[in-house]
């Protein structure tokens, strides 16, 4: 057993106790035992009090090989899965096997080859491991517990090297995107604050159209995009960022999207728990996606602010919720995929099917065939569940899940490992697809040569003759509100 360094915290005197983890590692170097003096260059420093860093304990199993255990989310034993932390003083040519010890996961995609991530200060680009490097399997020396084995050779002494589950996507990092979106200053991009985290982080919500769509009176078509609701996936802060990206882009897709609807984004819903370096939860142990039938304004204020929004919208005369589509990423399937509800209503049931369609269409990472429609109990909670049972039938509402790792291409069986901006590209191709479901794609063709732009002459939004028809035969109580929106035709979604 390795000696603890006088800067690394104490974890409490059962050091075979997982319990006993209470924080991150900072900046502790394991030295041999017995050792006394300055340490040697292969000495090796642990760290994980960064921002989204995650480490709890390391014990030196024997001269080559450490024991390294996952900090549990705040103030939630249950959730042991993200890990983010680094390593210096190294040797060159040092080698070192790394065993996480206390995943709370049995499944996982390291059993399909599913490697960690790796960078170092002198080639900053994540990199995934071989996965001929990796091992998972159950660990009689803990407690039958899963464990992810992985072999390293350090090359620079000089690097800091960086290990992590998947690509980091931090609060910070988030931050910055959205001020350099900020100062662009384009007129169909709104950024505001709709609240704050328990930790007074911002609750950012976007909003992008065409300013015509949000003048006073206007109806409105409203896609709600929401991610990062936990933390720990990552994924979906990179999806998120494609369909940002593409909305404000001057792509003539994009600027038919602009024209005729109203997207509101909150990308990232649990920030405190993003900063922590959490796996599932908030800051204070909360699974904030099984709080949506009452979230509290104290202890779940982000999404307590995200409900009323979109209560205050459903209940809008003016305003037709039309999608809820909430981004998250999936630890032991490929491809990206979708959850749907389901509905008594023979009819919408199959509506609901037509935009996963359409987006397997768009995007050869998408499987229909892995998409699935259910009401599972242990789901009531959830932004899908929850607001499928609020809103009408006139909205739809899905979770947008994309693997941690890899998606296979129809008609071959090589799975192919996700990169950042194949994560991006996705979320591209998820904005491309509200062009076919609204049938907007020859309008394209006219914004594609550039023309003299005159509002005032144009007709009031929403009222194009391409858009969905009348959806009389569904009465809904609430008026005229939706007469003007309808969908495709079940029976022919393409």
């Amino acid at each position: 057993m390795a000696e603890r360094s006088q800067t690394a915290p104490e974890a409490g005197n059962d050091m075979g106790n997982d319990d006993a983890i209470g924080g991150n590692v900072s900046k502790y170097i394991v030295l041999p035992t017995g050792y006394c003096g300055q340490p040697k260059k292969g000495h090796l420093i642990f760290d994980a009090c960064f921002e989204s860093g995650n480490l709890g304990r390391v014990d030196q199993v024997s001269e080559f090989e450490y024991d390294l255990f996952i900090r549990p989310d705040t103030c939630n034993p249950r959730f042991r899965v993200w890990f983010n932390f680094t390593v210096e003083n190294v040797k060159e040519l040092q080698r070192v096997i790394f065993n996480i010890v206390n995943f709370s996961k049995t499944k996982s995609l390291y059993r399909d080859g599913m490697a960690p991530m790796v960078k170092s200060t002198s080639r900053p680009k994540w990199q995934r491991l071989p996965p001929k490097n990796v091992y998972y399997y159950r660990c009689p020396d803990h407690r039958k517990n899963y464990v992810m084995s992985f072999a390293f050779c350090f090359d620079r002494e000089e690097d800091i090297y960086q290990f992590a589950y998947c690509y980091p996507y931090t609060y910070t990092r988030f931050q910055h995107y959205l001020d350099s979106l900020q100062k662009r200053n384009m007129d169909y991009f709104f950024r505001e604050q709709l609240g704050q985290s328990v930790q007074q982080r911002q609750l950012d919500l976007l909003t992008i159209t065409s300013p015509d769509n949000l003048r006073e009176g206007a109806e409105q078509k409203v896609v709600f995009i929401t991610g990062r609701v936990h933390p720990g996936e990552t994924p979906s802060s990179f999806v998120c960022q494609g369909i940002i990206d593409f909305l404000i882009s001057q792509h003539p897709i994009a600027r038919v999207l602009r024209e005729h609807l109203v997207f509101k984004i909150a990308p990232m819903l649990n920030p405190d728990g993003v900063y922590l370096g959490n796996y599932r939860c908030s800051l204070m142990g909360f699974d904030l996606n099984r709080h949506w039938l009452d979230p509290s304004p104290w202890a779940h204020p982000t999404l307590h602010g995200v409900k009323q929004l979109i209560v205050q919208m459903y209940n809008d005369p003016k305003t037709s919720l039309e999608f809820y589509i909430d981004i998250h990423a999936h630890s032991t399937m490929m491809n990206g995929f979708m959850y749907g509800n389901i509905f008594e209503d023979e009819e919408r049931f199959q509506r609901q099917a037509i935009f996963p369609k359409l987006l397997c269409q768009n995007a050869e990472d998408f499987s229909y065939s892995s998409t699935s429609f259910n009401r599972d109990a242990v789901k009531a909670g959830t932004g899908r569940r929850f607001l499928g049972g609020l809103l009408d039938h006139t909205s739809y509402c899905y979770t947008l899940e994309v693997s941690f790792y890899s998606y296979i291409i129809g008609g071959t069986t090589a799975a192919v490992p996700y990169t950042e901006e194949a994560y991006m590209k996705l979320g591209r191709n998820v904005a491309r697809t509200f062009l076919d479901y609204y049938r907007l794609n020859p309008l394209v063709e006219k914004v594609a040569i550039p023309m003299p732009r005159l509002r005032k002459e144009k007709p009031p939004p929403y009222k194009h003759p391409l858009l969905r028809g009348p959806a009389s035969n569904h009465p809904n109580g609430k008026g005229d509100k939706r007469r003007s929106v309808n969908h495709k035709d079940p029976s022919n979604p393409f």
